[in-house]
């Protein structure tokens, strides 16, 4: 936070054209002197820093979620902290300091919220169960469009209630409180999503690439409140069926 919406804010690009701030790299070696500390025998991967250590117990970090957001001052970023054992995500903290919110979960434990009075509360996925009542988080039509899935995200902005491009981490956390049904994007790494995928299953709901599968590293996520996951599943699969079928 202190080094957030500063005027002389080092910012350095990236080989994929992306930015990484200061602030994302101290960050990043905060959370790692921490884990070294008290969790030495763990490995770690990290945005910034990339991996070291075992995979079996494994932190993953993305130090600032939102860089983008964060070098132009506005507050939609997020640090996400994640612990998977033999590749399975387990342990998931999501925190937005700039607008005072932190969210977390762990395996059988629940998901859980700081409120808006500074207590915790514990959070849930809604039980709509309509692709008509669904509201729903696409991040961005370029990100679908590169990915091929134009028509898909086109053909479920006509059957759902409302679509918006929130984008990062937040909807993710809207959603395991029950304010959205859905929310999917593309070209992601696994520091991306780890730390969602708990709280958005333990809140009650499913997290699953887009395909389908459990995988972190496909690329890809889908993320609902569980009752309408197939429904978004067959609807998105079916227009890319439709797609292909049309192209051949």
């Amino acid at each position: 936070m202190a080094r957030f919406d500063a005027g002389d804010l080092d910012v350095t690009a990236k080989a994929d054209a992306s930015y990484v701030t200061e602030a994302d790299l101290a960050a990043e070696r905060e959370i790692r002197a921490i884990l070294d500390a008290e969790r030495p025998d763990d490995g770690v991967l990290g945005e910034e820093y990339g991996s070291r250590g075992s995979a079996a117990r494994r932190w993953i970090i993305d130090p600032i979620d939102g860089t983008h957001n964060y070098l132009r001052g506005i507050p939609v970023w997020a640090t996400l902290i994640a612990l998977t054992v033999d590749g399975a995500p387990v342990v998931g903290v999501v925190s937005q300091p700039a607008i005072g919110r932190r969210w977390w979960a762990a395996a059988s434990a629940g998901a859980w919220t700081t409120a808006s009075d500074g207590g915790v509360r514990r959070i849930h996925v809604s039980d709509v169960s309509s692709l008509e009542q669904a509201s729903v988080s696409f991040q961005s039509i370029a990100q679908w469009t590169d990915a091929g899935h134009r028509s898909a995200l086109l053909e479920l902005s006509r059957n759902v209630w409302r679509d918006r491009g929130y984008g990062d981490a937040l909807p993710y956390m809207w959603l395991a409180e029950g304010r959205l049904e859905m929310v999917a994007e593309f070209d992601v790494k696994e520091y991306d999503i780890a730390a969602l995928a708990p709280i958005v299953t333990e809140a009650g709901g499913r997290f699953t690439a887009y395909d389908g599968s459990d995988s972190l590293t496909a690329g890809s996520s889908l993320a609902t409140n569980g009752v309408l996951h197939s429904a978004f599943l067959d609807l998105l699969h079916a227009t890319d069926a439709r797609d292909v079928k049309e192209l051949a």
